[in-house]
């Protein structure tokens, strides 16, 4: 069923939505903001899936770059627009609504800009069912929907269109050095299809599980109940049914870098009373293997969330510090994201990782309700 999303509802899906972005998708606050600033007094129409018309034109639109640039870089608010605007003039369609491209915080926030500005509804669905670095990593490109042509914009009202077929890690590949110059950041709309398309390609209703989930820590917290035991009772009739706590402990050191359009690095985090070994979390802007020597507890496309130890507050790789307290949980993907044509496009050798993909589940004993 549709519903309406309005600015209270900011926080939450925000908080959610970081949880779902496993460390990526850009920083939740800047987002919100940037919403919450166009939204005003208003409310927005979130579409559920199983109610688009086939012939619906759906738009994508987000951002792409490295968060650790976003942090300084601050948008001005008006390149998603413009990009879908670009995107509709050279396809010569207009757009009936928009959609992320994955979870995350700000790139869960970016369609709802694009609805405030423009009064397009938001389609409830991505094509990650989390959050990636590439954006050849889709859903919809495994089963089907291509992502060129691709426009970008800039802040400065720079547009590109990128069009190389059905090659979508061409278009990744010119996007992101697009991206890079332009300063690290850029907005953009992509994977235009129909409401039959995304109904055959997406992973349904990550807006509503994320406010969801955000909202279940926010009453947790609020009712002095543990928000680990309120994430996982959210996620228990989801898509996303298995949730494990791989370890706990402090920051002790974080490796980051800035290359190639990317946040790369990984941290390590020390058991509380510094005896026995210490976790390592690799990451390219999302969180991509969890290490505990040489036992892979986690890895890519299921979740790896490190959140704080008491809170249960989504902390993402750029925003990682020494000393933080935290823990790190491993949660379930979707099935459709766990074929063998989806392993091939986001799974751990897509990033170079010599790691078969075994479900965290499996590689973690342990019931949902442990978790806590």
């Amino acid at each position: 069923m549709s519903w309406t999303l309005t600015a209270a509802d900011l926080p939450d899906l925000a908080r959610g939505a970081t949880l779902l972005g496993t460390g990526g998708g850009g920083d939740p606050t800047i987002g919100s903001l940037l919403v919450r600033q166009a939204l005003g007094d208003r409310s927005l129409t979130i579409l559920d899936p199983d109610e688009l018309a086939d012939d619906l034109v759906v738009i994508p639109t987000a951002q792409m770059g490295a968060p650790t640039v976003m942090l300084e870089k601050i948008p001005a608010g008006t390149e998603p627009t413009l990009a879908l605007r670009t995107l509709e003039a050279h396809l010569g369609r207009v757009a009936q609504a928009t959609m992320p491209i994955e979870c995350g915080g700000i790139n869960s926030m970016i369609p709802l800009l694009v609805a405030a500005e423009t009064g397009l509804p938001v389609v409830d669905a991505d094509g990650m069912g989390r959050a990636f670095p590439e954006l050849s990593m889709e859903t919809f490109a495994v089963y089907g929907v291509h992502g060129s042509p691709l426009a970008l914009a800039g802040e400065r009202g720079e547009t590109v269109v990128i069009d190389t077929g059905d090659d979508d890690r061409q278009m990744e590949w010119l996007a992101r050095g697009v991206t890079i110059r332009l300063g690290g950041v850029a907005h953009i709309a992509e994977y235009a299809m129909s409401g039959a398309q995304v109904r055959a390609t997406a992973v349904p209703r990550t807006l509503s599980m994320a406010l969801a989930l955000g909202r279940a820590i926010r009453l947790a917290r609020h009712a002095k109940r543990s928000p680990f035991e309120a994430i996982a009772q959210t996620l228990s009739t989801t898509l996303y049914p298995h949730v494990r706590e791989l370890f706990a402990g402090k920051v002790t050191d974080v490796q980051r870098r800035t290359r190639d359009g990317f946040a790369k690095g990984w941290a390590q985090i020390s058991p509380p009373d510094g005896v026995g070994q210490a976790l390592e979390v690799e990451f390219q802007n999302e969180n991509l293997v969890a290490r505990l020597g040489t036992d892979v507890l986690a890895v890519v496309p299921d979740l790896i969330c490190v959140v704080d130890a008491e809170s249960a507050e989504p902390i993402t790789t750029e925003r990682l510090r020494y000393g933080q307290r935290v823990r790190v949980l491993g949660i379930s993907t979707p099935e459709l994201m766990r074929t063998p044509a989806a392993l091939a496009a986001f799974g751990p050798a897509a990033f170079g990782l010599d790691v078969p993909f075994v479900p965290v589940e499996t590689r973690v004993v342990g019931a949902p309700a442990a978790v806590g």
